[in-house]
């Protein structure tokens, strides 16, 4: 449980780390889209008039807008936005728009491309009449968002594994089948007389003349199968099934070990005997 929420919180300070990054690159995209607008001036010759503030009209698209009108050449304008898009790591394709501020018709456009022959620039060398004009900039939406939806969502199956095995870990035993009382058996404190040996499965212990020795969960088990069917033959598949099914995997040659340790365990007691008969346990 510890590990599970140890994972959910990284994945959480992860997220918020990632987001204000995302903020910073958000800034540093608006100053370049600013110095865009800067340099456009200068080149339709107005040193004097301001770059408005810059707008986010939408998810990755940006609107430069100006206080006075201008001319551009598109020429200028490509290698412009080129030049300085080019030191914002996470524009690797974008479509800039020139609109008309009156009706928000298109008058120039084109497309870049991280990958350069599939840029779309058109109408060269022609100089756009003096007017009012927007210039929309959208981004392709790649970098820091896809990059932290893809690791959130990344996470996601190994925070599930991880569910998993805990759940698996803590699932609860299914109850050994319930059986009448044996003569010397104790039902409201759970002790089995077996000869001269107390067995207390609750707390897991034998006690034989007043000797406590501690057994094992599984050895419990085992022992209380064994005791609740007593001068039975109890097959080993069924042994196996009862105590490592519940488990997800079925051991082999652990039942070996439980019953020898069981056996040191007993040996105070000649009476009390686990034998093999042609591979049974009984």
């Amino acid at each position: 449980m510890g590990l599970i929420l140890f994972l959910f919180v990284s994945v959480i300070c992860v997220a918020f780390i990632m987001g204000g990054s995302d903020d910073f690159d958000i800034s540093r995209r608006e100053v370049l889209l600013r110095r865009i607008g800067h340099e456009l001036l200068l080149q339709s010759g107005d040193s004097t008039s301001r770059v408005l503030p810059v707008k986010k009209i939408a998810e990755n698209e940006y609107r430069i807008t100006f206080e006075n009108d201008l001319t551009f050449q598109p020429d200028s304008l490509v290698n412009t936005t080129r030049r300085l898009l080019a030191k914002d790591p996470l524009a690797r394709d974008y479509v800039v728009n020139v609109l008309n501020c009156s009706n928000s018709s298109v008058a120039y456009g084109y497309a870049i491309s991280k990958n350069t022959k599939d840029d779309i620039v058109t109408c060269m060398g022609r100089k756009q009449p003096k007017g009012c004009y927007m210039i929309n900039v959208k981004f392709k939406p790649v970098g820091i968002n896809t990059a932290k939806n893809g690791y959130l969502l990344g996470s996601l199956p190994f925070l599930a594994f991880v569910g998993f095995l805990f759940l698996r870990s803590v699932k609860p035993r299914r109850p050994l089948p319930e059986k009448s009382a044996l003569p010397g058996d104790d039902q409201d404190t759970g002790i089995i007389t077996l000869g001269s040996v107390l067995f207390d499965a609750k707390n897991r212990k034998l006690i034989i003349d007043g000797k406590t020795i501690d057994l094992t969960g599984t050895e419990t088990r085992v022992l209380q199968i064994f005791a609740l069917s007593p001068n039975e033959t109890i097959e080993r598949s069924r042994l196996q099934k009862e105590i490592w099914e519940d488990e997800g995997v079925i051991v082999g040659r652990s039942l070996d070990m439980f019953i020898s340790k069981l056996r040191k365990k007993l040996e105070f007691d000649p009476n009390i005997k686990i034998v093999v008969i042609r591979g049974k346990r009984i």
